[in-house]
């Protein structure tokens, strides 16, 4: 099951990819804070629904022990929020998508197991195809601004500015999916429901601070139901964190890449439904990508 859960992992969040670009105000120094708020609303709402319906007694000191990996997702998450606004040329993904090859070798090393030879391909094969893509978006982003004669800004040029966004999400969302792996699946301090929980009341901890620091100490407009984009961004995080969870704890070594496989179907859908145009090469790296997919797939049964 951890191999559904991934795909649908993945699925979820790259649909929440599209509405955080759709969601994002490069004028608004606050629209990181506001996405916070948002996801973290949704998430602690789930919480209560969740432990409810299952009828769960939660330890609240589990957010304690969960605290060193929820710490690192949320603040990797905030530093991505904050790197939407240096996204048009895409600089931040070819780096950012590379955090699940990050987790994936330190799981390796760290604890190592043998692994089918399907399972190393597949790895290869999906970072491979999730970098050589964005690295297109960039390039095909970078050849449009020109052909309009538009003078590229020097906040969207790879300089320190630009590329530290993408390293830090990478490397600290790395660690925090390594952590993951020691918590959920390799020394199973925490069952599954424990970590889910734990993560989004922290969150919703973070979304309370974030709203007040928003509302009460600047003093801003903040209407919570008018964020739309926000909000259907939001909803598509959680509803990717309830299955991720799961996804770790089946297989983390094998579920991080291809997890991190989400920004393609972020690209699927923003072709679907902003009516943008698939190059020739970006359908390669898709096949590519979904090749890669296809091999973890089959290792499941084996």
């Amino acid at each position: 099951m951890w191999f559904i859960f991934s795909i649908l992992t993945a699925l979820a969040w790259g649909g929440a990819n599209l509405f955080y670009k759709k969601g994002t105000d490069s004028d608004d120094p606050y629209s990181h804070l506001k996405i916070v708020t948002m996801v973290g609303l949704v998430m602690g709402v789930h919480a209560i629904i969740y432990l409810v319906i299952k009828d769960i007694t939660f330890d609240p000191f589990d957010m304690i022990r969960y605290l060193p990996v929820s710490a690192m997702y949320i603040l990797s998450m905030t530093i991505g929020y904050i790197g939407l606004r240096y996204i048009e040329l895409s600089i931040a993904a070819p780096v950012q998508n590379s955090s699940g090859a990050v987790s994936a070798i330190l799981l390796f090393i760290f604890f190592p197991r043998e692994m089918h030879p399907l399972d190393i391909l597949g790895i290869v094969v999906v970072t491979l195809g999730v970098i050589g893509l964005a690295m297109l978006e960039k390039e095909e982003e970078e050849q449009a601004l020109k052909a309009k004669n538009e003078v590229i800004d020097k906040k969207y040029q790879i300089g320190v500015l630009a590329i530290t966004f993408p390293i830090l999400y990478s490397l600290i969302d790395g660690l925090g999916t390594f952590a993951d792996g020691i918590y959920l699946d390799e020394l199973e301090l925490l069952s599954e429901d424990s970590a889910l929980l734990a993560y989004e009341f922290t969150f919703l901890i973070c979304a309370i601070l974030s709203y007040l620091y928003i509302t009460v100490i600047k003093k801003k407009k903040f209407t919570i139901f008018k964020e739309h984009d926000k909000g259907y961004a939001a909803i598509l995080e959680t509803t990717g964190q309830f299955f991720y969870v799961f996804a770790m704890a089946g297989n983390a070594i094998i579920a991080a890449p291809l997890i991190a496989a989400h920004g393609i179907f972020s690209v699927i859908l923003s072709r679907i439904f902003l009516k943008e145009i698939l190059s020739r090469k970006q359908y390669v790296m898709i096949a590519i990508v979904m090749t890669g997919i296809i091999l973890l797939g089959m290792t499941e049964e084996f």
